[in-house]
Protein backbone atom coordinates (compact mmCIF):
# COMPACT_ATOMS: atom_id res chain seq x y z
CA UNK A 1 0.00 0.00 0.00
CA UNK A 2 1.20 3.42 -1.19
CA UNK A 3 0.38 6.84 0.86
CA UNK A 4 1.45 10.15 2.10
CA UNK A 5 2.70 10.57 5.97
CA UNK A 6 0.42 13.24 7.89
CA UNK A 7 2.69 16.60 9.20
CA UNK A 8 3.25 14.32 12.77
CA UNK A 9 4.68 11.19 10.74
CA UNK A 10 6.99 14.15 8.51
CA UNK A 11 8.24 15.58 11.99
CA UNK A 12 9.01 11.78 13.89
CA UNK A 13 10.92 11.08 10.49
CA UNK A 14 13.03 14.40 10.61
CA UNK A 15 13.62 14.22 14.59
CA UNK A 16 14.21 10.56 13.70
CA UNK A 17 17.19 9.81 10.98
CA UNK A 18 20.44 11.34 11.28
CA UNK A 19 21.79 11.45 7.78
CA UNK A 20 19.56 13.53 5.21
CA UNK A 21 20.62 14.52 1.11
CA UNK A 22 20.75 18.20 0.35
CA UNK A 23 20.65 18.74 -3.74
CA UNK A 24 21.86 22.11 -4.74
CA UNK A 25 22.56 23.65 -8.35
CA UNK A 26 24.22 26.34 -9.36
CA UNK A 27 25.46 27.66 -13.01
CA UNK A 28 23.97 24.86 -14.61
CA UNK A 29 25.37 21.81 -12.25
CA UNK A 30 23.16 20.26 -9.76
CA UNK A 31 25.29 18.22 -7.04
CA UNK A 32 23.64 16.30 -4.16
CA UNK A 33 25.57 14.94 -1.32
CA UNK A 34 24.70 13.29 2.57
CA UNK A 35 25.04 15.23 5.42
CA UNK A 36 24.69 14.50 9.10
CA UNK A 37 22.05 16.89 10.91
CA UNK A 38 20.25 17.96 13.24
CA UNK A 39 16.16 18.81 12.56
CA UNK A 40 14.64 21.81 15.31
CA UNK A 41 11.79 24.06 14.73
CA UNK A 42 11.64 23.60 10.79
CA UNK A 43 14.98 24.03 10.18
CA UNK A 44 17.46 21.72 9.32
CA UNK A 45 20.83 22.13 10.64
CA UNK A 46 24.22 21.14 9.35
CA UNK A 47 27.95 21.80 9.22
CA UNK A 48 30.11 21.74 6.83
CA UNK A 49 34.22 22.64 5.55
CA UNK A 50 34.19 24.96 2.83
CA UNK A 51 33.87 23.51 -0.64
CA UNK A 52 31.91 22.28 -3.52
CA UNK A 53 28.10 22.26 -1.80
CA UNK A 54 29.12 25.24 0.36
CA UNK A 55 30.41 27.05 -2.83
CA UNK A 56 26.93 26.53 -4.65
CA UNK A 57 24.43 27.01 -2.07
CA UNK A 58 25.91 30.22 -1.29
CA UNK A 59 25.23 31.11 -4.97
CA UNK A 60 21.51 29.79 -5.53
CA UNK A 61 20.36 29.26 -1.75
CA UNK A 62 17.66 27.07 -2.82
CA UNK A 63 17.84 23.60 -2.25
CA UNK A 64 16.26 20.16 -1.95
CA UNK A 65 16.57 18.24 1.42
CA UNK A 66 15.61 14.00 1.26
CA UNK A 67 15.61 11.84 4.43
CA UNK A 68 14.32 8.11 4.00
CA UNK A 69 13.99 5.09 6.19
CA UNK A 70 14.02 1.60 4.20
CA UNK A 71 13.12 -1.68 5.24
CA UNK A 72 13.26 -3.21 2.15
CA UNK A 73 11.76 -2.63 -1.13
CA UNK A 74 7.75 -2.80 -0.06
CA UNK A 75 8.24 -1.10 3.53
CA UNK A 76 9.68 2.68 3.32
CA UNK A 77 9.20 6.13 4.48
CA UNK A 78 10.13 9.15 2.95
CA UNK A 79 10.70 12.91 3.21
CA UNK A 80 11.37 15.56 0.56
CA UNK A 81 11.51 19.34 1.41
CA UNK A 82 12.20 22.20 -0.66
CA UNK A 83 14.15 25.12 1.56
CA UNK A 84 16.57 27.60 1.59
CA UNK A 85 19.97 28.01 2.86
CA UNK A 86 21.07 29.71 5.70
CA UNK A 87 24.83 30.19 6.57
CA UNK A 88 24.89 31.15 10.62
CA UNK A 89 27.28 33.97 11.48
CA UNK A 90 26.19 34.65 14.87
CA UNK A 91 28.79 32.85 17.51
CA UNK A 92 26.00 31.66 19.77
CA UNK A 93 23.80 30.37 17.34
CA UNK A 94 26.62 28.66 15.57
CA UNK A 95 27.78 26.91 19.10
CA UNK A 96 24.39 26.31 19.61
CA UNK A 97 23.99 24.28 16.40
CA UNK A 98 26.77 22.41 16.59
CA UNK A 99 25.97 21.30 20.01
CA UNK A 100 22.91 19.80 18.50
CA UNK A 101 24.92 18.29 15.56
CA UNK A 102 27.32 16.57 18.09
CA UNK A 103 24.31 15.49 20.48
CA UNK A 104 22.42 13.73 17.76
CA UNK A 105 25.34 12.05 16.02
CA UNK A 106 27.33 10.89 18.76
CA UNK A 107 25.18 8.16 20.40
CA UNK A 108 26.37 6.73 16.74
CA UNK A 109 29.89 7.20 17.07
CA UNK A 110 31.86 3.27 17.49
CA UNK A 111 34.47 4.43 18.38
CA UNK A 112 35.94 6.51 21.34
CA UNK A 113 37.79 8.28 19.93
CA UNK A 114 35.61 8.76 16.55
CA UNK A 115 34.07 12.43 16.44
CA UNK A 116 32.57 14.77 13.37
CA UNK A 117 35.13 15.32 10.65
CA UNK A 118 34.43 18.97 10.02
CA UNK A 119 36.09 21.57 12.07
CA UNK A 120 38.23 19.15 13.95
CA UNK A 121 41.92 19.66 13.84
CA UNK A 122 44.93 17.78 15.61
CA UNK A 123 45.38 20.64 18.01
CA UNK A 124 42.29 22.20 20.03
CA UNK A 125 44.03 25.20 19.39
CA UNK A 126 44.37 25.21 15.60
CA UNK A 127 40.14 24.79 15.59
CA UNK A 128 38.59 28.36 13.67
CA UNK A 129 42.03 28.87 12.65
CA UNK A 130 43.14 26.25 10.55
CA UNK A 131 39.90 24.64 9.23
CA UNK A 132 36.76 26.98 8.16
CA UNK A 133 33.99 25.52 9.79
CA UNK A 134 30.40 26.20 7.93
CA UNK A 135 27.33 25.84 9.99
CA UNK A 136 23.86 26.66 8.77
CA UNK A 137 20.64 25.88 8.53
CA UNK A 138 18.01 24.95 6.25
CA UNK A 139 14.63 26.63 6.47
CA UNK A 140 12.21 24.23 4.97
CA UNK A 141 9.62 25.68 2.70
CA UNK A 142 7.72 22.84 1.31
CA UNK A 143 7.28 19.21 2.80
CA UNK A 144 5.87 16.04 1.44
CA UNK A 145 6.60 12.59 2.99
CA UNK A 146 5.74 9.10 1.39
CA UNK A 147 5.58 5.47 2.48
CA UNK A 148 4.67 1.86 1.18
CA UNK A 149 4.22 -0.77 3.45
CA UNK A 150 3.03 -4.50 3.01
Amino acid sequence: MLGKLNDAEIEHLLKEQVVGRVACQSKGEIYLVPINYVYRDGYIYGHSGEGKKIRMMRDNPHVCFEIDDIQNVFQWKSVIAKGVYEEITDVDEKQQAMQGIIHRIMPLVTKPEGHPSHGITEKDSDVGTLVELVVYRIRLEEITGRFEKS
